[in-house]
């Protein structure tokens, strides 16, 4: 019998490439490769200098894993790995985040075909 959710997960992941998503360029030192992202975010909470708990916001970039090819091999993110997303006439360039406790990335559905990615934006090229 087929897996209905595997067959859903690819149905969905399909749609969101083709209607939800942006080229985006994913770069680890001098390897880039240009992907299809999906924007998202992520509350998460850190303990400033003083011990108090604040609230903060992760800019998510969700990408086929499959997608995610550096020099040939397939890879998984890596606190420090930038991502340049083009808005307007600016690149906003984001850097991969790990989140206290909650990692750099996560699977977004059942199968790990699509990773949601952690990040938070470190500069703005012109």
């Amino acid at each position: 019998m087929a897996d209905l959710l595997k067959i859903a997960c690819d149905w969905l992941g399909g749609m969101r490439l083709k209607h939800a998503s942006q080229s985006v360029t994913y770069s680890r030192g001098n390897s880039s490769v240009d992907v299809q992202a999906t924007l998202g975010k992520t509350d998460y909470e850190v303990a400033d200098e003083s011990g108090l708990t604040v609230q903060a916001v992760a800019t998510d970039f969700l990408v086929a894993a499959d997608q995610l090819v550096l020099d040939g091999i397939r890879t998984l993110p890596r606190p420090g790995d930038r991502i340049r997303l083009a808005d307007g006439d600016q690149v906003k360039v984001h850097e991969v985040l790990d989140l206290a406790g909650g990692g750099h990335y996560r699977p977004s559905d059942p199968y790990g075909q699509t990773l949601r990615i952690h990040t938070k934006q470190v500069d703005t090229d012109s």
